[in-house]
């Protein structure tokens, strides 16, 4: 069951806000701020702006935590409050977390490794390694939230956050938690990762139009938006949640994991894997295609990338995909990396919970190759069963959670 919410993106600093945002479709693109991009080829991010971690954790400790780990510990305390679950000495054994991320603290690796070369290895910090492992965002949550249970991380590239979700429910079903903070999250918007994205010809170049510059299933798309942030969702087991009388968002009913083994960016061009992950979801759900009604797709505006997930979509709906609704909120908010899978997961929860599904922006052409309804510019209201969540990663990585009406 999910039953809380927490969100830190480029359109809010809540889920609540984060939510309106996407509804409202307006996007959280715009010129780089956190770094002078005047040099390299693209100057336009999807940044968290404004952000303070202080109504989360002290100055001090905030000052001694990099910016992803910041996110997690604002997202996971959001959803935890969310949720209205009770931590003490009776339930922490049994409440965890699964906060997974991409790049963990590459921004970091950066400065530090900057530093060393101007003033030597003496000015590093000596807190460089425990502000940096990818698994510090999890371990920091349940050190601030005093959680005992499982905190586990994994990086599954843009995946990460789908994963979290699929780990959660197999922990909890497994039995070694009652509760789990599930989610992604990603600060890796540095000098560095743009010059390597932007020379990899993966990121958008519309510099002079940012808000318009993440547009999936766009004929005229030409690359993602990079962005940051964190999203949680608070998963538990049935009974525990009947138990105390929470408010339940949604079910899930799983998820599944496949490999294209293709190639180490770009997706099979035929979605193969893709679709196995989906059919795979849907099987360990006990549902078929016909009983989900909306997709909320990975879609990250990358030409090749859209044309095999609206592919795959056809191969496993077949003729009920005329009656699905898909769309991608990364065109609102750009691609937040190892967070991006669990927005989606938000973005599935609440389209069921709320009956209304956020548009893809930017639409004006829909590519001819993409043959799904893809709700362009404006939200649709409309009774949401179930839905999927679909996160696809470098490295050839899917992953599919489902979701469905509690």
């Amino acid at each position: 069951m999910v039953t809380g919410l927490g969100a830190v993106t480029p359109v809010g600093h809540s889920a609540a806000q984060t939510w309106e945002a996407l509804i409202a479709g307006r996007s959280g693109v715009a010129r780089i701020t956190l770094f002078d991009p005047a040099a390299l080829p693209v100057q336009i991010a999807a940044e968290v702006k404004g952000f303070d971690p202080t109504p989360y954790v002290d100055a001090k400790t905030a000052s001694r935590l990099e910016r992803f780990t910041q996110f997690a510990l604002a997202a996971a305390a959001q959803a935890l409050a969310d949720a209205a679950v009770v931590v003490d000495e009776t339930t922490a054994d049994r409440i965890g977390v699964v906060m997974n991320t991409g790049g963990g603290g590459v921004g970091l690796v950066e400065r530090e490794t900057q530093l060393m070369l101007e003033r030597g290895p003496r000015r590093v910090s000596p807190l460089f390694v425990p502000m940096m492992m990818p698994n510090i965002g999890a371990c920091q949550v349940s050190i601030a939230l005093g959680l005992r249970g499982p905190a586990v991380t994994s990086t599954a590239a843009c995946a990460a956050g789908v994963q979290a979700v699929v780990d959660a429910v197999r922990l909890i079903r497994d039995g070694d938690a009652d509760v789990l903070i599930a989610g992604g999250s990603e600060a890796a918007l540095t000098p560095l990762a743009f010059a390597g994205m932007a020379n990899m010809r993966a990121l958008s170049r519309r510099n002079d139009a940012p808000e318009r510059a993440s547009r999936p299933f766009d004929a005229d798309r030409d690359g993602f938006v990079f962005g940051e942030g964190a999203v949680a969702l608070v998963l538990e087991r049935r009974e525990h949640a009947q138990a105390r009388g929470a408010r339940i968002y949604a079910r899930v009913l799983g998820g599944a994991l496949t490999a294209d083994a293709h190639h180490i960016t770009a997706p099979d061009p035929q979605g193969r894997g893709a679709a196995r992950a989906m059919a795979r979801a849907l099987a360990h759900a006990g549902l078929g295609p016909a009983d989900i009604d909306y997709v909320c797709a990975h879609a990250t505006s990358t030409p090749v990338g859209d044309v095999a997930e609206a592919r795959a979509i056809r191969a496993v709906f077949g003729a009920h995909t005329d009656r699905l609704v898909v769309s991608s909120p990364k065109a609102m908010v750009g691609h937040l990396m190892g967070a991006a899978g669990a927005l989606s997961a938000m973005v599935a929860v609440k389209a069921i919970h709320e009956g209304i599904v956020p548009p893809t922006i930017n639409l004006d052409r829909q590519d001819p190759e993409v043959r799904l309804d893809c709700v362009p510019h404006t939200a649709r209201r409309l009774p949401v069963r179930a839905a999927l969540a679909n996160g696809f990663g470098f490295g050839g990585q899917n992953i599919v959670a489902v979701f469905a009406a509690a």
